[in-house]
């Protein structure tokens, strides 16, 4: 009768196990030593040997030459629990048997002695369905039980195992097995079974077992069921549901290209091909992954699965993107991927994910036009994903805003010349304007340009329109009079053809210019202005009155 292969090469022995040295290393210098312990905990991902190192342990310990970490192979125990039917070794299904009526008899069970061998070894598999009322039964047990007793816990959900429990056994972490391990595996299983199969069928094998021994085996069993005793990289993709990296480079081609009708043509396609939409998502994902890590971590690298070739075109193709760029379309991918499992209309949430990952290239991030604001320009066109920039008319225009023709500074109308204005009042009020600006105190200079000035021999009053009354700043118009008059002058401020007042908090003036004064000191507010000169200070309001 035909077995599969993940069962016919399964490792009899420590030294035919793949990818867990540490693993492996701690029990057999442990079995040498003597120190065996009475509860294990190994936990990991699916198909990593779990359950497989339960038993090589199991044959360890109860091979007639043993304890040994090198079990002879030919004695009755080691035949027998190669096989699966050794009287000593009671492997249990947790799934299956995970009421407290179970863990009731197994405790019972542990009471008497081996019928034969050294040890009586329970195997527990997929130990996190137990119930907490059972591991509670199992407790007292495993904390102390009998010498000829030992237990082994396989879980793939470590963190469900109640701490009680973990805390009374020596835990184990099996890893995914590497790349270039599981195609290595492959190839010698291809050549002890008399089949051809070319690097790549092997690399897609590799890629669809994701570090599973187990689940990559059974890929080859079926690939080798379809396609015979010859293996090829896209009758095996095929084959799997996955997708070639030409299929995968579309999608990069019309990101680079900035083109919606090219995303459009993908979908249709792969709805009129009849793919699955969802797995090309999952590819997707994994696609953008690949390309991120190839441009940050460059290649050739072991952070991603897949043989030097293809890396080398993730390269090339990495080389054209902004790092930024393809975080962004990783996190939508996800995204798109997640809303595709529940989606009633998948071809409709693709092409809106397709067209999102195209205008995502066009952001530009938030820190550059805050600096071009900043710096009085107006910020530059976001560029295409490819470099090119982006015209303004071919974004939508939620984000094509920040980029679209800035208004010109609207400056409030100047107040009509009251009777009597000192001599020389224009040519001082254009000084002064200019110096202002340069001082970067622009609400400021648009409030003097708008007022009446009276100059006097120490003083200089400004009779400002109530719209500019506020943005006028005592402070900045006395240091710009300084440099303009080359003496300190008094700045008296009043609101159109009142009586003047003081700006100054301190000088006897209203509460309102006192409360307007600090409002306007504050660092919040000068920031503000730095960043918007154009922006006026309308009204002050005092809390504390209303």
């Amino acid at each position: 009768m035909y077995q599969v292969l993940a069962r016919k090469y399964r490792p009899q022995s420590f030294a035919e196990l793949l990818g867990q040295e540490p693993v492996r290393a701690t029990i057999e210098n442990a079995i040498a030593q003597k120190r065996i312990a009475h509860g294990y905990i190994f936990a990991g991902q699916r198909g990593t040997g779990k359950t497989t190192v339960a038993r090589i342990l199991a044959r360890c310990l109860n091979c007639v030459e043993g304890p040994t970490p090198h079990p002879c192979g030919r004695c009755s125990s080691c035949l027998e629990i190669a096989q699966g039917n050794a009287p000593d070794v009671i492997e249990i299904d947790a799934a299956s048997n995970r009421g407290i009526n179970e863990m009731r008899e197994l405790r019972e069970n542990v009471r008497y002695r081996p019928s034969r061998d050294r040890y009586k070894i329970f195997i527990i598999d997929e130990a996190h369905q137990i119930t907490n009322e059972a591991f509670n039964a199992l407790l007292k047990t495993l904390e102390e039980p009998p010498e000829w007793a030992v237990f082994v816990l396989c879980t793939t959900e470590a963190h469900k195992i109640p701490a009680t429990i973990a805390s009374r056994c020596q835990q184990f972490a099996f890893r995914s097995v590497d790349f270039g391990v599981l195609v290595g595996r492959m190839a010698e299983i291809c050549r002890a079974e008399g089949i051809e199969a070319d690097d790549e069928a092997l690399a897609v094998l590799a890629q669809a077992g994701e570090g599973s021994v187990r689940d990559s085996l059974s890929a080859l069993d079926q690939a080798i069921a379809c396609c015979g005793q010859r293996l090829t990289g896209p009758e095996v993709r095929q084959l799997l549901g996955l997708y070639s990296l030409e299929t995968l480079e579309k999608t990069a081609a019309a990101l680079e290209g900035n083109s919606p009708a090219a995303m459009l043509e993908i979908a249709a396609d792969l709805e009129n091909s009849g793919r699955n939409l969802q797995y090309y998502c999952r590819e997707l994902c994994r696609y953008f992954r690949n390309l991120l890590v190839a441009k940050i971590a460059g290649t050739p690298t072991r952070l991603i699965a897949a043989p030097a070739a293809e890396q080398a075109r993730l390269a090339a193709v990495a080389g054209r993107f902004r790092e930024e760029d393809l975080t962004r379309w990783l996190q939508i991918s996800l995204d798109i991927y997640s809303q595709l499992q529940y989606s009633l209309q998948p071809r409709l949430h693709l092409e809106l994910g397709l067209l999102r990952l195209l205008y995502a290239g066009r952001l530009q991030p938030i820190e550059e036009v805050i600096g071009a604001l900043a710096g009085g320009g107006a910020p530059a066109a976001p560029e295409t994903a490819g470099g090119a920039k982006q015209p303004a008319g071919g974004a939508p225009a939620r984000m094509a805003a920040p980029a679209a023709v800035r208004p010109a500074p609207v400056r409030p109308p100047a107040a009509p010349p009251a009777a009597g204005p000192a001599a020389g009042d224009g040519s001082l009020k254009q000084r002064l304007t200019a110096s202002l600006e340069a001082m970067n105190a622009g609400m400021s200079a648009h409030a003097v340009e708008a007022s009446e000035i009276r100059e006097s021999a120490n003083a200089v009053e400004f009779m400002a329109p109530r719209s500019s009354h506020l943005a006028l700043r005592a402070p900045d118009v006395g240091r710009a009079l300084e440099q303009v008059l080359g003496r300190k002058v008094k700045v008296v401020v009043s609101e159109g053809g009142g009586a003047a007042e003081p700006a100054r908090a301190g000088q006897g003036g209203p509460e309102r210019n006192e409360a307007a004064e600090r409002a306007l000191e504050h660092p919040a507010v000068r920031r503000f202005q730095e960043l918007f000169p154009q922006s006026q200070v309308r009204e002050v309001r005092n809390l504390r009155e209303d």
